[in-house]
């Protein structure tokens, strides 16, 4: 039988026929496509024609077609729905593209057709983006060791195979302890706890086959728990799990692996001239330089840090006042927030939630796409991966323009957080080619017949990750190489933190929050206690934040510790992190820096974006209307759809006239000192 990995897709949008691949498809799916792409790209290194942008270039753009089709539906998967198959199989596979990657960007004879190329640009008649490709492939093929000696690319590639073996295993640890830890919660263990709370616990025990109910490691059940639970010892069992993921000793303990994984970084950099992981990462980036990443971090942390304490010492006194002596504890920080919350701003998560349903957000963000941008959201009957997974067609004038799918409940099979990725990216080379983008999300997953509801952070996830989706799906670009998202990393951010602002719109607010039973809407004086409080606890959020941050710095900004712990413990020393304060993402489960590359010594990149996602949403109010058309053409025009077209500062200079400074952002988190 032909393999559907393999056959042309001809369904509707030329979707991956989900129902037709099983687990055993994917491995002789990708023998295949790894041998059609290495002899594409022997054909184009060994062709006897003088290079040309068309037969080097373009021909690579197309060189991997089949297996960029077949990796884009398994790597999906393996995130959003793993299976002992698939693990396995992504264990097989990650030292495997790791060597073919080595084997293309060190290929002498193919860089050696780039260098021509790149030598006689200026002879070319390149069109701009033809130019920012040349660019672009050139750099990667650079920092990817092709100028090295023999001796030098053959241990990159040892490196990188290395790398990829170790950041699978990071991930599958830390899949496996958020997969296998749950708390059995009694009837006792639940007084106190709102009504979604419990109906969340509920749903989690019926997801795992279990009677009654029980808490477990996802964020949307566990964050909500820290806040509402008086049991401070369950507060305190549940915390320790939750920040112990990885670290529990044992076959799935990850600080082994990532001392290997930043010596193996530190020896990538090394080979290529860089004085350390940090200095070669930060190169291509907007900040540049790890020096310009701390002066933005400690630019705020000090306000940050001063706000987290002050509001440390008004929740030491309110544990007190219950009797409770002692330090303010981690596990305690959520609790007495939430009730000081209740008190000084009148806001209720149990009055909130309900006026955030799922489906209601979901509506919301695509009104907003549609105000802005002209799109418009057909649902979809086509199969998918998984029953809880939902799509739509995107169109604008009556054209398609791409397809949406939506992946927003948690289950054990799938890794924590939330994120964006494409089944298959933007192009116009080869013919017009629509983007499929799939949003991940990690939200509880109601009981059978009780209809989903988001917290407001999770609301703010749902806009974060449909900002990421615009960007892919408005991409207009012919070259897939720069389209959607390949863009710098701390550029990145920028779509996603900026559309998370029309949450906060009150008119959006009036249409959509409206009540999931009786479909009122919310009322305005509700709407305007939330939107007030909406840089409450804003210390501690950005305190957290930025110990991850710069522990990340310092991980990869000098020579790889030995013990990556004691270095985390020592820079927490040095910037003072207040007592019940930990980073949000400790280094045995920080998925981000280790799981991969794309954020290690990047982290960072969330504040970089942010200092501009907040000047760019001035733009729309200087026009006096969020959904100003002439400012949302301009950042279709010059972000949205643009991609890694130029450089970021050019593309943000386009749209804004300036780059922004600091303000902004201190502004926007309640961090500046009254004037």
């Amino acid at each position: 039988m032909t393999n559907p990995l393999l056959a042309p897709w001809t369904g509707d949008f030329a979707l991956p026929p989900f129902d037709a691949i099983r687990d055993a498809d994917f491995a002789p799916a990708f023998e295949a496509a790894l041998a059609e792409a290495r002899a594409n790209v022997a054909a184009i290194a060994g062709a006897d024609a003088a290079p040309t942008f068309a037969n080097t270039i373009e021909a690579l753009e197309l060189a991997e077609e089949a297996l960029d089709r077949v990796a884009g539906v398994f790597y999906n998967l393996a995130g959003a729905d793993s299976t002992p198959a698939r693990e396995a199989l992504q264990r097989e596979l990650a030292p495997k593209m790791a060597a073919f990657s080595s084997e293309v960007t060190m290929n002498a004879a193919l860089f050696a057709r780039i260098e021509v190329l790149w030598q006689g640009r200026d002879g070319q008649g390149l069109t701009g983006e033809q130019a920012r490709v040349l660019e672009l492939y050139r750099r990667m093929f650079v920092r990817a060791g092709a100028a090295l000696d023999e001796a030098g690319r053959q241990r990159m590639a040892e490196v990188k195979e290395r790398l990829a073996v170790l950041s699978t295993a990071f991930t599958q640890n830390l899949l496996a302890d958020e997969r296998d830890w749950l708390l059995p919660l009694s009837a006792t263990d639940l007084e106190g706890l709102p009504d979604f709370v419990v109906a969340g616990a509920k749903a989690a025990a019926e997801e795992r086959g279990r009677d009654g109910h029980v808490l477990t490691l996802n964020r949307s059940l566990v964050v909500p728990f820290l806040q509402f639970s008086p049991r401070r010892d369950l507060r305190e069992l549940a915390y320790e799990a939750w920040v112990a993921r990885g670290a529990n000793g044992g076959v799935t303990d990850n600080r082994a692996l990532a001392a290997e994984i930043l010596k193996l970084r530190e020896e990538r950099a090394r080979l290529l001239g860089y004085e350390s992981f940090a200095a070669y990462k930060l190169e291509p980036e907007m900040a540049k330089t790890p020096g310009k990443v701390r002066d933005l971090l400690m630019r705020v942390w000090a306000p940050a840090r001063a706000k987290a304490v002050a509001d440390a010492a008004v929740l030491t006194r309110r544990m007190h006042a219950d009797g409770i002596n002692g330090d303010l504890e981690a596990w305690d920080w959520r609790y007495y927030s939430e009730t000081r919350r209740m008190e000084e701003h009148d806001l209720d998560e149990a009055e909130l939630k309900p006026y955030f349903g799922l489906d209601a957000m979901i509506g919301a963000a695509f009104d907003c796409a549609s105000r802005l941008f002209g799109l418009a959201f057909r649902p979809l009957a086509a199969p998918l991966y998984h029953p809880d997974a939902r799509a739509w067609e995107v169109t604008r004038d009556g054209r398609h323009v791409a397809v949406f799918i939506g992946d927003y409940f948690a289950r054990a099979s799938k890794r924590s957080g939330a994120w964006c990725s494409a089944f298959r990216g933007q192009r116009k080379l080869g013919g017009d080619q629509r983007p499929v983008v799939v949003n991940v999300c990690n939200f509880t997953k109601p009981a059978a017949g009780e209809p989903a509801l988001l917290s407001w952070d999770d609301a703010r996830t749902l806009f974060h990750e449909f900002g990421h989706a615009l960007h892919q799906m408005l991409s207009n670009l012919t070259y897939g190489f720069i389209s959607g998202t390949s863009v710098a990393r701390d550029f990145v951010e920028l779509p996603s933190q900026l559309f998370e602002h029309w949450l906060e719109v009150p008119e959006v607010l009036d249409t959509h929050a409206r009540h999931a039973v009786t479909g009122e809407a919310m009322p305005a004086a509700l709407r305007d206690r939330l939107l007030a409080a909406a840089t409450y606890d804003q210390g501690f959020a950005t305190v957290e934040y930025l110990a991850s941050a710069l522990v990340d710095l310092a991980f990869h900004e000098g020579a790889a510790p030995e013990d990556p712990m004691a270095v985390q413990d020592r820079i927490l020393r040095e910037i003072g992190l207040p007592h019940a304060i930990r980073m949000r993402h400790a280094t045995p489960h920080f998925a981000h820096v280790f799981a991969g590359d794309g954020y290690s010594s990047g982290y960072y990149s969330y504040m970089w974006s942010e200092v501009m996602d907040a000047d760019a949403f001035g733009a729309f109010e200087e026009a006096g209307d969020p959904f100003d058309p002439e400012t949302a053409s301009r950042l279709e025009r010059h972000i949205l759809s643009a991609g890694g077209s130029e450089e970021a500062d050019a593309l943000y200079t386009a749209f804004r006239g300036r780059m922004p400074g600091v303000e902004p952002l201190l502004k926007g988190r309640g961090l500046l000192e009254p004037a």
